[in-house]
């Protein structure tokens, strides 16, 4: 008989979250407050996007009463959607950067392109933009919350999040291997002059202590980025 684990609190509240990744909650993601909230260290009423029902979902998980959202967190509104003016974008990619669904296309000096399908409104990539060529328009008039938000769209921004996390953790993981693979190369060049003066053995060995301290650096920061199991 396969083994089943019985799903933690902290991950039957995300199950229940929009995973618009918007940080209203004031968490950086919808896992973040899930588990907020199961420590007991956030409300459950922090979610603007999934609105009065998406308290109500979570409150009837937790057997507790159905409380106004909290205005400090936003608003129950219409799902907006992200639209670039396309005539005054410059290609900078710092909304690419902040989209944490990966809802927009583009390259370096290229015109940026969002996808309205993929967008979750999050505003994430509003604020960076340098020449304010980004404007969020309502995509659901008249609905808000779950009636303007699917489950399947939920789940489907939910994948492309956690996606794009573990896209971002190789792509460090290849530069940090790159850098060291660089800082040893060095190392071993290092080592291998010969017929030094003992100024240039004081200088060879600085020059080693420094790449040495180098790479130790790029392995603590490699350890500490690395993804901690959900608990």
């Amino acid at each position: 008989m396969p083994s089943f684990t019985p799903k933690s609190l902290a991950d039957q509240l995300e199950d229940l979250l929009p995973q618009t990744q918007c940080t209203k909650c004031g968490y950086p993601a919808c896992r973040p407050y899930a588990q907020a909230i199961a420590d007991g260290k956030a409300s459950y009423n922090q979610c603007p996007p999934g609105g009065i029902e998406g308290v109500a979902r979570l409150a009837n998980l937790l057997g507790r009463p159905v409380i106004p959202i909290n205005p400090l967190n936003g608003i129950e509104r219409p799902r907006p959607v992200a639209v670039i003016d396309e005539s005054l974008c410059i290609g900078c990619t710092l909304c690419i950067q902040a989209c944490p669904v990966d809802a927009i296309l583009g390259a370096a000096k290229q015109m940026h392109t969002i996808l309205p399908d993929l967008c979750t409104g999050c505003d994430l990539c509003v604020a960076p933009c340098p020449v304010d060529c980004i404007a969020m328009v309502d995509a659901t008039p008249g609905k808000t919350g779950w009636a303007a938000w699917s489950q399947r769209q939920a789940d489907a921004a939910r994948a492309r999040h956690d996606f794009r996390n573990f896209r971002l953790h190789r792509e460090k993981q290849e530069n940090d291997a790159r850098l060291a693979a660089k800082a040893a190369a060095k190392l071993n060049a290092v080592e291998a002059e010969s017929t030094l003066t003992p100024e240039a053995r004081a200088e060879q060995a600085r020059k080693k202590a420094i790449i040495q301290a180098a790479i130790e650096r790029a392995r603590v920061m490699k350890e500490a980025a690395a993804p901690k199991d959900k608990t």
